[in-house]
């Protein structure tokens, strides 16, 4: 997965606006505008590099002679204390545009390396990691290419994706047999078709009403696992709810086909990563 600078120039220019307001007056009180140098991106902590295009594409917004050379490819290990890059050109701008650069790529690579972490506790099970929407607003499209970046998956990417039936759209619709028929009369077999289910009834229920992927919603591992007896393969089936990294050996273990993590976007750790310059 490649992320090209048109799809996200115009976030780098609002963050931009955001941090520069009137003008870094620091750096321009002490920084002479000619002097040129360079600097360097070092990982101190150690992780999964994700997000230097989206830094590379910031030092170019502020000034279009600041160039970026990656020595770390994008979902690679970092080890602490390594250099990811190293960037050359006017230091004023590249001053100016390091604390953007950083935050984009502090909270991007924090969530490949989440996501890794993720991925190698459910090691030796089929399940799947895959993401959620609990994405920051207008930050979706970055976080989910993160989530990839740490080998994880991308489940649907906005509401017009698939249908998706939640508990509130069961209450409305009555029952998992209804809510299901009227989502296949109205949208044809085309659309894949994924319900939430709270109890092993349900997901039998949903498994014979011919759903495409069941979704285990906050249930306990002994149920998890009757709700698979249940289904037996009738429908892909994920696991969703509350899931902490130290759940996910054990869940992965009832033979779920995917496990989706609200954490890996919502509360991502940031990797600890500095600009140095000299």
């Amino acid at each position: 997965m490649t992320l090209e600078p048109i799809l996200f120039e115009d976030l780098v220019d609002r963050a931009l606006r955001e941090d520069l307001g009137a003008g870094d007056v620091t750096t321009s009180a002490l920084v002479p505008p000619t002097l040129e140098g360079e600097a360097s991106l070092i990982c101190r902590s150690g992780g999964i590099v994700a997000g230097l295009p989206v830094a590379a594409c910031v030092f170019r917004r502020v000034d279009p002679r600041i160039r970026l050379v990656p020595l770390a490819g994008e979902g690679e290990c970092a080890a602490p204390g390594s250099r990811l890059a190293r960037i050359q050109g006017p230091i004023a701008g590249i001053l100016k545009g390091e604390r953007v650069a950083l935050n984009f790529l502090q909270r991007l690579s924090g969530i490949a390396t989440v996501t890794h972490q993720a991925v190698r506790a459910t090691a030796g099970h089929r399940a799947r990691i895959i993401d959620t929407r609990k994405t920051t607003p207008t930050l979706r499209l970055l976080e989910r290419y993160a989530v990839r970046m740490g080998g994880g998956l991308n489940h649907r990417f906005d509401l017009g994706s698939m249908v998706l039936i939640k508990d509130n759209h069961l209450r409305v619709a009555g029952s998992v047999t209804t809510a299901v028929g009227l989502a296949r009369a109205r949208l044809g077999p085309a659309v894949k078709v994924e319900i939430e289910v709270e109890s092993p009834d349900q997901a039998e229920e949903a498994a014979a009403a011919g759903v495409d992927l069941i979704m285990l919603d906050n249930m306990e591992q002994a149920a998890m696992a009757e709700a698979m007896r249940r289904i037996a393969g009738r429908a892909s089936v994920e696991a969703s709810g509350g899931i902490r990294l130290e759940d996910l050996a054990a869940i992965a273990a009832t033979g779920v086909d995917f496990i989706s993590l609200g954490l890996l976007t919502a509360r991502p750790p940031l990797l600890d990563i500095s600009l140095e310059v000299g």
